[in-house]
């Protein structure tokens, strides 16, 4: 017969029954209001009642805010290559139809350093660096930190770093006739 009473408790506990007494910390139950729980609530035979604090009544919540999505900052129209093109042939003086496969090579090698994942450093343009990519159905999708320099810096002071090989210095020092 004992054995037959501690299959009844295994098999109880197998199913997932549980006394109230062995419920887990931590796990949420339905409050029940503070006044209803202090007038359900009394002393036990042999012990001291424990006197609970009072439970002021909570401040009302605030209005809920909507918040608008942020729009994207643009300051000007989308710049196209066409247009790249006609400004390239109008800041170096060189005709369009030399200024045209070059800025469009240059397109594409900047297209492809940025397929490839790679850091881009270009002065007067900026460093490029990719956060993060996602594949779409329709092509990559690439999201990219640009830092630009300060544009009061002059290109003097760009080249700085580049050493003896500006174009401002010489290449000789002019013969002397004595």
């Amino acid at each position: 017969m004992a054995r037959a009473s501690s299959k009844s408790s295994t098999s109880a506990r197998k199913s997932g029954a549980r006394k109230a007494s062995s419920r887990k910390t931590g796990t949420l139950t339905a409050a029940k209001p503070a006044a209803a729980k202090t007038a359900a609530a009394k002393p036990r035979a042999g012990k001291a009642a424990v006197k609970q604090p009072e439970v002021k009544p909570a401040a009302p919540a605030p209005a809920p805010v909507v918040v608008a999505p942020a729009a994207p900052v643009v300051s000007a129209p989308e710049l196209g290559k066409r247009e790249l093109v006609e400004q390239a042939v109008e800041r170096s003086g060189v005709k369009k139809k030399d200024a045209k496969p070059v800025v469009e090579a240059v397109l594409a090698l900047l297209g492809e350093a940025v397929a490839e994942g790679r850091e881009l450093n270009l002065k007067p343009f900026g460093k490029l660096r990719i956060n993060r990519s996602q594949e779409r159905s329709n092509g990559k999708v690439f999201v990219c930190k640009l830092r630009q320099p300060d544009s009061s810096a002059s290109p003097a002071e760009e080249n700085a770093g580049e050493g003896q090989n500006s174009s401002a210095d010489p290449l000789a020092e002019p013969a002397s006739d004595g």
